[in-house]
């Protein structure tokens, strides 16, 4: 099922924005060159808000604004400590202006 979230210029490059999608928290990232990925906006290792921290659009990460840990964008897995613990990753389609993540029927 896909989901509307936001307009692509609601998030700037090399920045991140949270949603509440069916009541799952997700971070969008914006990656530039019209990609954008989503994760699980909450951090595996110390249930921080991802969004609010720093995105390497060359290295396609996310980073934890408690303890630093990095996570893969593409996968979802921890790059560097803390965190062990994947997250949860969310396909994402990009229609003209208009961002869409799609979830699993539940």
């Amino acid at each position: 099922m896909l989901f509307e979230v936001a307009k692509t210029s609601d998030i700037p490059e090399g920045e991140a924005r949270r949603f509440v999608v069916d009541r799952i928290e997700i971070a969008v990232a914006n990656l530039g060159n019209g990609q954008f990925l989503a994760v699980d906006d909450i951090c595996s290792h110390a249930e921080a808000s991802l969004s609010e921290g720093e995105v390497d659009t060359d290295r396609e990460t996310i980073e934890c604004p408690r303890h630093g840990s990095t996570f893969d964008l593409r996968s979802g897995k921890p790059k560097t400590l803390p965190a062990t613990v994947p997250i949860a990753i969310f396909p994402v389609k990009v229609e003209g202006e208009t961002i869409l993540i799609e979830l699993e029927d539940r």
